[in-house]
């Protein structure tokens, strides 16, 4: 009997080895890749939306997902995705108000983050990996492109204008990637640094530890740790992890000479959805080759990411135009309004 009882000790070890390595292995393969929502894999409700209720402050774009969203100007129609992920606009960017009497800009929280539906508070489930499974599906890359795809359905847009900033520009250029022959230009500002995983230079975690002073650099391992610790993700709850993300925007202020702009509630789980959806290993460049719409890639000389993280997505583009905002960081539709207005509105009016 002791025999036995020690084989299955064995194996109860050796299974519990093997479900950790298949869970790290798992972390680092994307779940998502360009090409299947064409193939219609991984959806969770068909790409052509519900009904719309008339007038409404929201998109329905499944039964039980709603987006808010605000408008600005009058005109041709233009889709603004927020960056983050998870931190939406709380009003109109000063550098497209100029443009609002050729243009009308849409404003939209993704699912998951601002006041759009938020599915999840907690996992109640033990089973991690079929947890993971079930928010990436629901709140990961494919699901957030998904949505961009509804809208354009929505308006009545045969091809969209999109300006995507920060993590939104790259969520703007996998739809495009997606659906190309659904975009007529794309501008996309200061894009996230995940086009490729793992990034030759620092990623923006890395560029804000490097800012802080060293007194508090000790403190910000010690909340990155706890940040990017997947293992005890599924112990937290949707105010868990919004507060997570509130602590690290206080980190990246501390690095900025100019206060950020007005910004609505970050998402929770939405934001580790994304992490799943993309793994720690992918290279999506190629999938951008595709992409015959014109392209305007802008990047502020002061922003903490680099010039050549930006000019990277310029280089997978087949027609693209780069420009460097002077003065400008991150933010440079609001650190150089007048500016940005002119560059966006010559982009734009090229297309005519």
């Amino acid at each position: 009997m002791k025999r036995i009882i020690l084989f299955g000790l064995g194996g109860v070890v050796l299974l519990v080895i093997l479900a950790a390595g298949y869970f790290w292995y798992s972390m680092s393969k994307p779940f998502y890749q360009p090409g299947m929502l064409r193939q219609a894999k991984n959806l969770r409700a068909p790409l052509a939306p519900p009904a719309q209720a008339a007038g409404a402050d929201f998109w329905q774009v499944e039964p039980d997902i709603r987006l808010y969203h605000f408008a600005q100007g009058n005109g041709r129609n233009v889709l603004v995705v927020h960056g983050g992920p998870g931190i939406p606009f709380s009003r109109p960017v000063s550098g497209l108000q100029p443009l609002g009497g050729v243009y009308q800009f849409h404003y939209y929280d993704q699912r998951g983050c601002g006041q759009s539906t938020r599915p999840f508070d907690r996992f109640d489930s033990p089973n991690t990996y079929q947890n993971m499974t079930v928010l990436e599906r629901t709140l990961g890359l494919g699901a957030q492109i998904a949505d961009i795809e509804r809208i354009r359905q929505i308006l009545g847009e045969e091809k969209l204008i999109l300006i995507g900033h920060s993590w939104g520009g790259f969520l703007a250029a996998l739809y495009a990637a997606e659906f190309p022959d659904r975009v007529e230009a794309l501008v996309l500002v200061s894009p996230a640094t995940t086009l490729v995983m793992p990034q030759e230079e620092d990623d923006l975690f890395g560029s804000v530890r490097a800012r802080l002073p060293e007194d508090q650099q000790a403190g910000f391992d010690l909340f990155m740790k706890e940040y990017m610790d997947f293992n005890a993700l599924f112990k937290k709850s949707e105010a868990d992890l919004v507060a997570m993300n509130a602590r690290f925007g206080e980190y990246y202020q501390a690095v900025q000479d100019t206060p950020l702009p007005d910004q609505g509630q970050s998402g929770g789980w939405m934001v580790w959805a994304q992490y799943l959806s993309m793994g720690s290993r992918h290279d999506y460049r190629k999938a951008l080759a595709e992409v015959t719409a014109p392209v305007l890639v802008m990047h502020g000389a002061d922003d903490l990411q680099s010039e050549a993280a930006s000019r990277m997505y310029a280089d997978a583009f087949p027609n693209p135009e780069f420009m460097v905002i002077q003065e400008a960081g991150h933010f440079s539709f609001e650190e150089q309004p007048t500016v940005f207005a002119h560059l966006i509105g010559d982009f734009l009016d090229g297309l005519q």
